[in-house]
């Protein structure tokens, strides 16, 4: 495998928060082991409740958050306090947060019967979760968010006082606390709801299966296919980051984990420093699109939609391998441009010898995608992936001791014999379960099984600080859902996307693109999506925008704002290891992240794209003829903006190249008579124009 220049040093971040994550370990001393102890207890708890359905889900949902409060308020301490005293009131602090949560468990069957009639207690405890929520987001993920949802409280409680239209009826302190602790719309909505069950249990499948050496693995596949390619470096970083979003779902800790590697790599072989960080920080942004996780959107849409996660999974999958396709279409051209050549070949590992050697990494990611789409729900599915991962792991320490390949083979064919045996009837968890306790106690007694015991005990307490701030970011924005289903005031906001939708449907798209972006700037994805959907998805729905279109276009560009300056977090992230301005590296990721900008135009206009139903096309081309009709109009559109993007096709572009490829590509994107006839036309002048004046020898681009 080849060894990038700094790729094995890590490499320090320094954020202005917690939002995209701790430093390594859990703090000093005691005050370490108490919060890795917690953190253990935090991922059993989860593990427990995916399993076997044994509390109401109110319950679930508060002591899920109870776990948030502690361990935010415990780990910052431990990180940040200069002393014992500040490290324990972190931690008295948390205590009190996490009694809030124990308290719908106490209390579970009082607080049902005196529903919206709530008690002195109920009402201080109410208001102090409030408080607690907003300063523990505040301190993991700065100002912005606490303070949108802050501004929202104030209207929830005071904008009776406004003038029309802007007013609402009015609603008291105790209206107020009860809708935002003990409903299901205030902080126990939907989001916390996900959280406390599907994200958290894929934050743990990922940990575990980038312990067993899954990151390695796409790696040496991605080497091994593209790395002698022209401009093969970024192919690799493009390719690698997308498959280990399949895992992750985290855009900035795939810059953080394969960036490392891949920048210093692109750098190496002759790309710009700027270039190479946008590269990867786009390619990671797009680990957030791409199936099965999603960054955990994909279950938060499937629940407010109301469909199954399999829906959502195969809406995205065409407009995700477009994105990646044109990513790479961008950094084969940027090569072209620059004269860039791919690594030589003997420094290149062999893919086929990388997936025979670790082939059996992939059967979890396998088992969960096919389960996803035979009907199981996703917590069922992940929990099943997460186990036959554990038992890869457990498999795998235990063959360590065996002496002889005969005896390795044997145990490998045992094992998969007694998966098949337990699932021949369906999987169950506690026939899976009880195997996995056995696997347990053969490793305990093994060489180097402790130590893999140790090594998964580690990745409960990871995946548990690592569901901090998707958690909290869930919590806190349940406060702006409550207010919008109270006042209506998502509906006011809907009615005027609509008003204006009624004289172009293109402005109604643009004013949300917009917002999106706006809100992405200075908070997360989860919340930028769930804020967004909120209030514009409905609307463009009544607008005659499919209505998982509506959200997908919302949640792409909620992305798409982690890589727009001047904020462009994924670019900050990707700065450190490029030693280059992020601001710099923030302007090239969102060239060459062009088409993630014109994707959700595409859709909007060709719902084909997404798999769903009215296309305009399909009247003429039938359903099928529809989606390649929509894919060719997507890749001619994405192929002709990364020309214009970079400059060069067979040789540079002129002016005139450009504009006319310009057009082109947003004739393909319209919605007008002969838009597509056109497009095609101007593409095809474009096309030809360049062939002609292409050098002596140059057959293809590709």
């Amino acid at each position: 495998m080849v060894e990038a220049e700094g790729a094995k040093a890590p490499v320090k971040f320094e954020f202005d928060n917690f939002e995209h994550g701790f430093p390594e370990g859990f703090g000093p001393g005691g005050w370490g082991h108490l919060a890795y102890a917690i953190g253990v207890a935090f991922a059993a708890f989860q593990l427990v409740i995916a399993a076997w359905n044994v509390l109401p889900t109110q319950v679930v949902r508060g002591v899920h958050v109870g776990f948030l409060i502690l361990m935010t308020f415990g780990l910052v301490g431990n990180f940040t306090a200069k002393g014992n005293a500040g490290r324990a009131m972190g931690w008295l602090i948390g205590i009190a947060g996490f009694l809030c949560g124990l308290y719908q468990w106490i209390f579970y069957a009082d607080l049902i019967a005196r529903d919206g009639d709530p008690t002195r207690l109920d009402l201080a405890i109410g208001t102090l979760l409030a408080v607690l929520i907003f300063e523990g987001a505040r301190r993991l993920m700065g100002l912005a968010l606490p303070l949108l949802c802050g501004a929202c409280m104030l209207y929830w409680l005071f904008g009776q006082h406004l003038p029309a239209p802007f007013n609402h009826r009015g609603y008291d302190f105790a209206q107020i606390i009860g809708d935002l602790a003990y409903g299901t719309e205030g902080f126990y909505g939907v989001p916390i709801y996900v959280s406390a069950t599907y994200i958290f249990l894929f934050i743990l499948f990922g940990s575990f299966l980038e312990r067993a050496g899954i990151i390695r693995l796409f790696t040496d596949v991605s080497l091994g296919l593209f790395g002698g390619s022209r401009g093969g470096p970024a192919k690799v970083a493009l390719l690698a980051s997308g498959m280990m979003g399949t895992v992750s779902g985290s855009g900035v800790a795939n810059v953080v984990i394969v960036g490392q590697f891949t920048i210093p790599l692109m750098i190496r072989f002759g790309y710009r420093r700027a270039f190479a960080a946008g590269v990867e920080a786009t390619a990671s942004m797009g680990g957030q699109i791409m199936p099965p996780v999603m960054g955990a959107v994909a279950f938060i849409m499937a629940e407010t939609l109301g469909v199954d996660y399999s829906v959502v999974v195969k809406a995205a999958l065409l407009p995700a391998l477009l994105y990646f396709a044109s990513a790479f279409w961008m950094v084969h051209l940027e090569a072209g441009k620059e004269g860039l050549v791919g690594i030589r070949r003997s420094e290149i590992p062999s893919a086929w010898q990388a997936l025979v050697a670790r082939w059996y990494l992939v059967l979890p990611l396998g088992a969960l995608v096919y389960m996803l789409f035979q009907g199981f729900t996703p917590l069922y599915a992940g929990s099943i992936g997460l186990a036959l991962t554990v038992m890869l792991i457990l498999g795998a320490s235990i063959t360590l001791g065996f002496s002889s390949n005969t005896l390795r083979y044997v145990f490998w064919i045992v094992l998969a014999l007694v998966v098949a045996a337990i699932s021949h009837n369906g999987l169950e968890i506690a026939p899976v379960a009880a195997f996995i306790g056995v696997l347990l106690l053969i490793a305990a007694i093994t060489r180097g099984g402790r130590a893999t015991l140790a090594a998964c005990r580690d990745s409960l307490a990871d995946s548990a600080k690592s569901a901090l701030t998707v958690g909290m970011a869930c919590a806190i924005v349940g406060s702006i859902i409550g207010m919008m289903s109270q006042t209506g005031a998502g509906a006011a906001f809907g009615d005027w996307i609509i008003t204006l939708g009624d004289k172009s449907l293109f402005l109604a798209l643009v004013m949300t693109m917009l917002l999106s972006i706006l809100l992405g700037a200075g908070i997360p994805t989860i919340p930028t999506y769930i804020i967004t959907a909120a209030l514009a998805a409905p609307a463009l729905a009544k607008l005659g925008v499919a209505l998982i279109a509506s959200h997908m276009f919302a949640f792409y560009y909620g992305i798409m704002a982690d890589l727009s300056p001047p904020v462009a977090l994924a670019a900050l992230a990707a700065a450190a290891i490029a030693k280059e301005n992020p601001n710099k590296i923030g302007w090239e990721a969102m060239r060459i992240a062009l088409a993630g900008y014109l994707l959700p135009f595409i859709f909007v206009y060709s719902p084909a794209l997404l798999l769903q139903p009215g296309d305009p096309m399909a009247a003429e081309l039938g359903f099928y003829g529809a989606v390649a009709f929509a894919i060719l109009k997507a890749l001619v559109a994405i192929g002709l903006s990364g020309m214009v993007a970079i400059g060069f096709l067979f040789v540079p572009l002129t002016p005139l190249d450009r504009v006319i490829a310009g057009l082109a590509a947003l004739c393909l994107l319209g919605d007008f008579r002969f838009s597509d006839s056109t497009g095609f036309i101007l593409a095809t002048v474009c096309l030809l124009r360049q062939w002609r004046q292409r050098p002596r020898g140059v057959v293809a681009a590709a």
